[in-house]
C-alpha cells in the first residue's frame, strides 16, 4: 500500500523557519535588494549625521554669546584672564564672536544637504523595496500555482478551493507587505539603534549606561508578543479561508441555491463565518491595543531616566547644553525603533503565519511523482492491461478496486458497467495516472504508467469527463485547449465530428463566441459537445469517455454517436455510458460489482452467461428503449432486449 501525503488544514502553530524560507526568495531579486538596502544605509547615515550638526550650531551660538559678553562686559585688562578660565585666548574669543553667524549658516546648510540626501535615498529605498517585494510575491504565487498544477487528484479531494485561493493571494500579500515594510523597518531600526548607541557611548558613556537596561526589556516584549500573536494571525487566515470557501461555493452554485430557496441558510452560513473572522480579528487587535502602550511606556521610562541623570550632569557642569541636545536627538534614534516595535511585531507575526500556510502547500508531496529515470512513452498503439490492480483512496482500509485484471487490445472499444460506486470511474482515473494503484500495475503498450513521464502519457490520451468544464474565453480557444497551435480547419473538423459545428455557427460570433465563466452561456449539451471536440482534436490513440453523451438529447446523441463510431475505429476507447447503443457495439464489456470485475465479454456473451449483467442491463439500460407505440408495436431498438 502506498503512502499518501496531502496538505492538511493549517495548524496555526508558529514555524519560525517558514518566514526565513520566504525571505530567501529575495535571492532572485539581488539587484533590487542591493539597491534598496544600499540606499537605506546611506539615508540612515545621513539621518545619524544631523544631531552632530545640531550640536555644532548650538556650540557655535553659545560660544559666540559667551565671547561677546566677555569682550563687551569685561574690562580689556581682565579679558585675557577671563578667556584663560575658559581655556581660550582673547583671539579665539574674537573669532568665536565674529564667526558664529557663518558657522550657524554652514551647519544649517549641511543639515539641509543631509535632509535632501536622506529624502532622495529614502525614496529610492522605498521604491526599490516595493519593487523587490512585488518580485518576491510574483515568485511565490508562481511557485504555489506551479505546485497546485502538478498535484494529484487526491490533493484536490482533500483541499478546498477557497483555502488554496487565500494562500495564493492574501497570504502571499502579507509576506510581501512584511518584505516591503517590516523587513526594511527591522534593518533601519537596527542601523539607527546601533549607530546611535555607538555615538552615545562616545558622547557620554555614563548616560548611555542608563538606557541600556531598557533594550533587553524591549527585546523580551518583542519575543513574547511575537509568540502570542503569530498563532492568532494564523487563525485569522484560517477563518478568512473558510469565509472565502463559503463565498466561492455559493457563487459557483448560485443556481442550486436559488432553485432550493436556500438564500437565508447560505446567508446564515456566511454570517457565522464572517462573525468568527471578526471576533478573531478583534482578539488580535486587543493584544496590540495592549502592546503599543507597553512599548511607549518603556520608551517614556527611558526618557524620564535620561532627563533626571542628564539634568544632574548639567547642574554639576559636566554636560554642556550642546552635548545634551545632541544626546537627546540620538536618544530619539534609540527610542524610535522601540516605538515601531508594535508595528514590526504585527507585520512579522502576520507574515510568519502566512509563510507557514504557504509552505504547507509548497512542501506537500504529490501522490503522483515522476520518477527520475522515467522514459518518454513512444507513440501509443493502444494496448491496455490491468494486472491484479487494487486501489484505495487516501489510505482507506476499504479498497475501491480489488484485484482487477483485464487486457484491452489496440483499437477495441471497452464499455464499463456497474452500479454507482462499483469502481468504473476509478478504472478510467488510473489509466492517465490521475491516481496511482495501491497494488498491481496498469500497463499501456507494455509500459507501466509509473515508469513513463506524465506529460508523454497524458498528451496521448483524449478525455471527456462527466462533469464538463470549460474555461472563460472563446469557443475556439476551448476546443483548441489541448492543441493551441491547431489550425481553424482542424478545429472545425473536430467540432463537426462532435456535432457542434452547426450550433456554433448559429451564434453571431461563431467560433469567437465567448462562453463565460465555466461555459455558463451554453446549454449542458452544447458544453458536452465542445468538450468532445476538445478531446477529438488531440486525435488520440486512446480515448476515455465518462458518460460523454449524458447531457445531450436523443437526436443530438445520435449525431454524436455516428461521429464517434467513425472516430473510435482503430482507437482504444474506454466508455462509461448508460446508452444501449454504446454497450451493444462495444468490443468488450467489463462488469464491475463492489470493486471487483465479475464478468467480461461481448454483449451477446454476457446476456447468455452473466446474470448480473442481465440484471444491470434490464434495470439501467432498458429505460432507454422506445416505449410501445399506440398500436402496441415496439419502436426501434426494443428488439435488442
Amino acid at each position: 500500500m502506498q503512502a499518501h501525503r496531502v496538505a492538511q488544514p493549517p495548524t496555526n502553530r508558529p514555524n519560525p523557519g517558514a518566514l526565513i524560507r520566504a525571505i530567501r526568495y529575495l535571492g532572485q531579486q539581488r539587484r533590487t535588494v542591493t539597491i534598496a538596502y544600499s540606499a537605506l544605509v546611506i539615508a540612515t547615515l545621513a539621518q545619524l549625521a544631523v544631531p552632530q550638526l545640531v550640536q555644532n550650531m548650538i556650540d557655535a551660538v553659545t560660544r559666540s554669546i559667551t565671547a561677546t559678553r566677555i569682550l563687551t562686559e569685561v574690562p580689556a585688562a581682565f579679558q585675557a584672564a577671563a578667556a584663560a578660565q575658559l581655556g581660550l585666548t582673547v583671539e579665539q574669543l574674537q573669532r568665536d564672536a565674529a564667526n558664529a553667524e557663518g558657522l550657524v549658516i554652514n551647519a544649517a546648510l549641511l543639515i539641509l544637504v543631509f535632509a535632501v540626501m536622506r529624502g532622495v535615498f529614502s525614496f529610492l529605498q522605498s521604491f526599490m523595496a516595493e519593487q523587490t517585494s512585488h518580485g518576491l510575491a510574483f515568485d511565490l504565487r508562481n511557485a504555489i500555482f506551479s505546485k497546485i498544477q502538478r498535484m494529484s487528484f487526491s490533493f484536490y479531494d482533500r483541499n478546498q478551493t477557497g483555502q488554496l485561493m487565500v494562500r495564493a493571494t492574501d497570504d502571499v500579500e502579507r509576506v510581501r507587505t512584511f518584505v516591503a515594510q517590516g523587513l526594511v523597518l527591522v534593518a533601519q531600526s537596527f542601523l539607527l539603534l546601533t549607530g546611535a548607541l555607538i555615538v552615545l557611548a562616545f558622547t557620554n558613556w555614563q548616560l548611555t549606561l542608563v538606557i541600556l537596561p531598557i533594550l533587553p526589556i524591549a527585546l523580551a516584549v518583542f519575543v513574547v508578543f511575537g509568540r502570542l500573536s503569530q498563532p492568532l494571525f494564523g487563525e485569522v487566515q484560517a477563518r478568512l479561508a473558510r469565509l472565502n470557501t463559503i463565498l466561492q461555493e455559493n457563487v459557483a452554485g448560485i443556481k442550486v441555491v436559488k432553485a432550493f430557496t436556500r438564500e437565508p441558510y447560505e446567508q446564515q452560513r456566511f454570517d457565522r463565518a464572517a462573525t468568527a473572522l471578526m471576533e478573531q480579528q478583534i482578539k488580535v487587535n486587543r493584544i496590540f491595543a495592549f502592546l503599543f502602550p507597553v512599548v511607549f511606556l518603556i520608551a517614556q521610562l527611558g526618557q524620564a531616566a535620561i532627563l533626571y541623570f542628564g539634568g544632574q550632569q548639567i547642574l554639576n557642569g559636566t554636560l554642556e547644553l550642546g552635548q545634551y541636545q545632541k544626546f537627546s536627538l540620538y536618544l530619539v534614534y534609540v527610542f524610535f525603533p522601540l516605538g515601531q516595535l508594535g508595528f514590526i511585531i504585527a507585520l512579522l507575526a502576520q507574515a510568519g503565519a502566512s509563510a507557514t500556510r504557504i509552505f504547507e502547500v509548497l512542501d506537500t508531496e504529490s501522490e503522483i511523482v515522476e520518477r527520475p529515470n522515467a522514459i518518454v512513452l513512444p507513440p501509443l498503439q493502444g494496448r491496455v492491461e490491468f494486472r491484479n490492480v487494487t486501489f484505495r483512496y487516501f489510505n482507506s482500509s476499504a479498497p475501491v478496486l480489488q484485484e482487477v485484471s483485464f487486457v484491452v487490445e489496440p483499437g477495441q472499444t471497452v464499455a464499463l458497467l456497474g452500479a454507482t460506486g462499483s469502481g468504473k470511474t476509478s478504472i478510467i482515473n488510473l489509466i492517465p495516472r490521475f491516481y496511482d494503484v495501491s497494488e498491481g500495475a496498469v500497463l499501456i503498450d507494455g509500459y507501466d504508467v509509473r515508469e513513463v513521464t506524465i506529460d508523454s502519457l497524458r498528451s496521448q490520451i483524449g478525455i471527456v469527463l462527466q462533469e464538463t468544464n470549460l474555461f472563460s474565453g472563446t469557443i475556439r480557444e476551448n476546443i483548441a485547449f489541448g492543441r493551441p497551435d491547431a489550425s481553424d480547419e482542424e478545429v472545425i473538423a473536430a467540432a463537426k465530428a462532435a456535432a457542434a459545428h452547426d450550433f456554433i455557427m448559429s451564434f453571431p460570433d461563431g467560433y469567437q463566441t465567448r462562453v463565460g465563466e465555466r461555459g455558463m452561456t451554453l446549454s449542458g449539451g452544447q458544453k458536452q459537445r465542445i468538450a468532445i471536440a476538445r478531446a477529438l482534436l488531440l486525435n488520440p490513440r486512446l480515448l476515455i469517455l465518462d458518460e460523454a453523451t449524458s447531457n445531450v438529447d436523443v437526436a443530438t446523441e445520435a449525431l454524436i454517436q455516428r461521429a464517434l463510431d467513425q472516430l473510435l475505429r482503430n482507437r482504444t476507447s474506454f466508455v462509461i455510458a448508460h446508452r444501449i447503443s454504446t454497450v451493444r457495439n462495444a468490443d468488450l464489456i467489463l462488469v464491475l460489482d463492489k470493486g471487483r470485475l465479475v464478468a467480461s465479454g461481448t454483449h451477446a456473451e454476457l446476456l447468455e452467461n452473466s446474470p448480473i449483467y442481465a440484471e444491470i442491463y434490464a434495470s439501467q439500460l432498458i429505460e432507454d428503449a422506445p416505449l410501445p407505440s399506440p398500436n402496441g408495436q415496439l419502436g426501434e431498438g426494443a428488439s435488442a432486449l
